[in-house]
């Protein structure tokens, strides 16, 4: 499967999801575009592609843009990076990859800026499959038995890569170029995390991929100062991508309302949210198949 990535850095689960794809055996990662781009931005990719020993075009929306848009977390882990250019426009970038091999798989973990101006100046291209972290399911869709407490009662809600740029959500949801959309959504992406007993059992497996190791490096790092753990909003975009029928989904139509985001049942939109996750099966699936232990292993926090 190839893969191109768009992503962002001021949470960490970005470049979790960047380690963990970047080498994983079911996975081609073909691109990485990051929003905006800056060179501080751009030298923690690099940094991270470099020490898995991958090279793929990166893309940039506004390479010198304002502030370094770059967490605590990713200089604690990775110390001082040196800032990077990119290897073009990220909407250049994706147009170039989807164009050599339509059936690309684009993965968004960021506001949805790139994908807008993918689809505003390169009118000949198609997305195929489109997997986002993103948009949010309500006590209209999720059966009570996976709700989350922290949601009940709840039919809409912030989403933050939607909300941030809610003109490109709006076009992506709507654009007839886009040929399935997946939403791997809040109420899903809210009850998983990487905490202290699932970071021991990952640690301890030996078989795991060079972007799954350093994925551990990375989350010992952060659970030093964060014990609790860190929701795998991106990190179970991308499982969605490897393993969707570790999700169940249901066929929607998404609207906003008020700033929030919400979705009803809706035949023949191509657009899926998901209801709910089995959990061990989507670690599995992000893992490369290989599984760290018990069922017990992936556990909701609420």
């Amino acid at each position: 499967m190839r893969l191109a990535l768009d992503m962002e850095t001021r949470d960490p689960d970005d470049v979790l999801t960047l380690c963990l794809m970047a080498t994983h055996p079911a996975a081609s990662l073909a691109a990485v575009t990051v929003n905006p781009g800056t060179p501080a931005q751009l030298g923690v990719v690099r940094t991270v592609l470099d020490r898995l020993g991958v090279q793929v075009p990166v893309g940039a929306r506004i390479a010198d843009g304002g502030a370094d848009a770059v967490s605590p977390f990713h200089r604690h882990w990775l110390g001082a990076t040196p800032p990077a250019r990119p290897d073009g426009v990220a909407h250049e970038v994706l147009a170039r990859v989807l164009t050599e091999d339509p059936d690309t798989v684009l993965l968004t973990g960021a506001p949805l800026h790139n994908l807008r101006l993918l689809l505003n100046n390169h009118p000949a291209v198609t997305v195929r499959r489109w997997v986002a972290q993103g948009g949010f399911a309500g006590d209209n869709l999720v059966p009570a038995a996976d709700r989350l407490e922290k949601f009940a009662g709840s039919v809409t809600r912030e989403s933050f890569n939607f909300g941030h740029d809610a003109k490109g959500a709006l076009l992506a949801l709507a654009s007839e170029r886009i040929g399935e959309r997946r939403l791997v959504s809040k109420n899903v992406t809210h009850g998983v995390a990487w905490d202290q007993p699932l970071h021991g059992r990952i640690a301890a497996h030996p078989d795991l991929t060079a972007g799954a190791r350093l994925a551990v490096e990375a989350m010992g790092v952060y659970l030093e100062e964060r014990p609790e753990g860190k929701l795998l909003h991106d990190p179970l975009a991308a499982a969605a991508v490897l393993d969707p029928a570790a999700f169940r989904w249901v066929e929607v139509e998404v609207f906003r309302e008020r700033g929030l985001w919400g979705a009803r049942p809706q035949a023949d939109t191509r657009t899926f949210i998901t209801v709910g996750v089995e959990e061990e099966r989507a670690l599995d699936a992000l893992l490369g198949g290989q599984r760290p232990g018990r069922r017990a292993c992936w556990r909701p926090v609420l």
